[in-house]
């Protein structure tokens, strides 16, 4: 399971290779293989490759990375998720907020 996260990403290189247009849902699925293997800096860099090819992101694909930096104790990337999921006029979620306060206990900054 926890090298799952590869294979998505091996998965998403490929599809580039051959020109497949990727959308929300794709990255939102590498996104979310990532997080389930703890790769929190991953999704961060699969949110900038979504941004810099225009992809729309959505509250799935933000719920996920917020919970992967809680996991990973990164609390303060997760809040600046969670100000980018405002700012992009996503809806927040129980989920997403549950995950940056336990980010922000987890870090020691609560």
């Amino acid at each position: 399971r926890g090298s799952a996260w590869v294979q998505a990403m091996k998965l998403l290189s490929l599809m580039l290779q051959v020109n497949l247009r990727l959308n929300v849902v794709t990255y939102s699925a590498a996104v979310s293989a990532c997080e389930k293997g703890g790769e929190w800096a991953k999704v961060l860099e699969l949110l900038g490759v979504m941004q810099q090819g225009k992809v729309q992101t959505n509250t799935i694909t933000y719920s996920a990375a917020i919970n992967a930096c809680a996991n990973g104790l990164a609390w303060v990337e997760a809040l600046e998720l969670l100000g980018a999921t405002v700012e992009n006029k996503l809806e927040l979620d129980t989920i997403m907020i549950s995950s940056a306060i336990s980010a922000c206990e987890r870090g020691s900054a609560w």
